[in-house]
């Protein structure tokens, strides 16, 4: 009867082992099968439409950017915008004409988790703003009208050259892939003015690549870009 009972403990433990040596094999072999979708790294170059969609409802902007980004690692972007802008500024007592060209540096994060082989992106980013550029006072009135002293319009040109500006922007935007490697942008930005170069006897009012600049030093930009991806490779 012993017998028996024993030989059926063995039969039980040699079946369970079977088994589990069968799931084992499954796991490993729905490991080996999984599908492993890999993704582009190149350079990205494209263009913000905002800029030249603006100078046609604002006579007195006009301005282009070229943008671009490379990607280092999965979610990781090495990005630059570059452009020049033009603008005339005026006030209650002052006309004036900012132009030049700035460089923007820095990085974007994708926090979006893409299914399968899609590639698009929630980002946020920081950049470093640099721009160089000349300001020119068009007319100003030196002083209130009063009966004593009538206001007197000076229409005589005042330029400055070599005007710089300095600043930081946190960057938080939205890109999906419509087509293959083509690409649909929209991005906002907060912006921090770090230093910039007064004009003698005059204040700076806009900066390319900041835009207007106000009391408190601060501002806010949005872009609107269509890019195209180079691919190099495939990770």
């Amino acid at each position: 009867m012993y017998k028996y009972f024993i030989s059926i403990c063995f039969l039980f433990v040699f079946v369970d082992g079977f088994s589990q040596e069968q799931k084992t094999d499954t796991l490993i072999n729905s490991k080996t099968d999984s599908i492993i979708y890999k993704t582009n790294y190149g350079l990205r170059l494209g263009v913000d439409i905002s800029k030249p969609i603006l100078a046609q409802f604002n006579s007195t902007y006009s301005g282009f950017e070229i943008v671009g980004d490379y990607r280092i690692k999965k979610n990781l972007y090495i990005a630059a915008e570059a452009g020049y802008e033009k603008e005339t500024t005026s006030e209650d007592y002052t006309n004036s004409t900012s132009k030049g060209n700035y460089i923007k540096l820095g990085f974007n994060y994708n926090a979006y988790q893409n299914w399968l082989d899609m590639n698009n992106e929630i980002f946020i980013g920081y950049r470093y703003g640099f721009s160089l550029f000349e300001q020119t006072l068009n007319n100003y009135t030196p002083n209130v009208n009063t009966s004593y002293f009538p206001a007197t319009t000076n229409t005589t040109p005042l330029t400055a050259m070599d005007l710089t500006a300095h600043w930081s922007e946190l960057v938080f935007g939205f890109r999906t892939e419509t087509f293959k490697n083509f690409f649909i942008t929209f991005s906002g930005s907060y912006k921090v003015m770090m230093d910039v170069k007064e004009p003698e006897n005059f204040k700076t009012l806009f900066s390319p690549g900041f835009n207007r600049i106000f009391e408190t030093g601060t501002g806010f930009g949005f872009n609107y870009t269509l890019t195209y991806l180079i691919p190099f490779k495939k990770k």
